[in-house]
């Protein structure tokens, strides 16, 4: 009698727990889901070949983002230039070269440390350092730099993890067949993780295109159209810090939406991208 009263307690207990937590998920669904569709609701009728396709002009007072779209181009590809050699690196250093354990951990603390501290802390130091001290200027090759210590951490934890997915033995076994240390990590433990690695890009260029407090700071506000090299070495507004300045500044709530519109859709198709890349890397092991 007793066993079957506490059996049906925790069965009480198990389908409350369940419901709870089926709720809790489908309410984080539906959060997401009306976001996405008011950003899109809002700001897909405000997209026209104009606005993606024409500057800023003040003298017929119309609005185009053209330049803001280059500028985020030029900050994405100059930090990933950076970004992607320093934190495959240094993952490769801490997994396959580091024997001081203790430096590991130090790094890696310090790494995950960088992680959690505000954009904005980010910007007022890349302000400091790169724009002031090395005499940069506002510039979205300042911009760039204070994203690529941004993304550092994320770069080198994911590679670290992929590193640590390919199997020992295989290491092993290139060593007992004569191939040196550089040669088996060239050919045969980055080829063997290279999913983890174009996962973390990938969603490094999604941090990248969804930051703004740093750049505030940084890459200024300008909305000239400049080639990549004279763009680098200038002012210029990304998609993010052009939405804060439309919405905030002037008012074009409009405007604003399209942006928030573009970079929604963006979001999402990094995020199917990483996916995709994820699924046909494992498919491809498999095989």
């Amino acid at each position: 009698m007793l066993k079957h009263k506490f059996s049906g307690k925790r069965r009480a207990y198990i389908v409350t727990m369940r419901t709870l937590m089926t709720l809790a998920a489908l309410l984080t669904a539906a959060l997401v889901l009306f976001m996405i569709g008011y950003v899109l609701y809002k700001g897909l009728p405000n997209v026209t070949w104009k606005l993606l396709s024409t500057k800023p002009s003040y003298l017929t007072n119309s609005i185009g983002i053209l330049p803001d779209i280059l500028n985020t181009l030029y900050i994405v590809l100059a930090s990933l230039v950076y970004v992607l050699p320093l934190g495959v690196g240094a993952a490769i250093y801490l997994t396959e070269y580091a024997s001081n354990k203790k430096l590991v951990a130090a790094i890696e603390y310090a790494a995950e440390t960088l992680s959690g501290i505000p954009s904005i802390i980010y910007g007022l130091v890349g302000m400091l350092f790169f724009c002031e001290f090395l005499g940069m200027q506002t510039s979205l090759i300042a911009g760039a730099l204070t994203l690529v210590i941004m993304n550092l951490p994320t770069i080198m934890r994911t590679t670290q993890e992929s590193l640590k997915t390919v199997p020992q033995s295989y290491r092993e076994g290139a060593f007992g067949l004569g191939a040196g240390k550089w040669r088996t990590i060239r050919t045969l433990v980055l080829p063997g993780c290279v999913d983890g690695i174009l996962t973390g890009c990938i969603l490094s260029v999604g941090r990248i295109l969804g930051e703004s407090a740093a750049l505030l700071f940084t890459a200024g506000f300008a909305h000239a159209v400049n080639g990549i090299f004279d763009g680098l070495t200038s002012a210029g507004s990304t998609l993010t810090v052009a939405l804060y300045i439309y919405a905030k500044e002037q008012g074009e709530f409009g405007v604003a939406f399209a942006i928030a519109a573009l970079l929604m859709l963006l979001t999402l198709l990094i995020n199917l991208a990483a996916t995709l890349v994820g699924s046909y890397f494992k498919r491809k092991k498999r095989l």
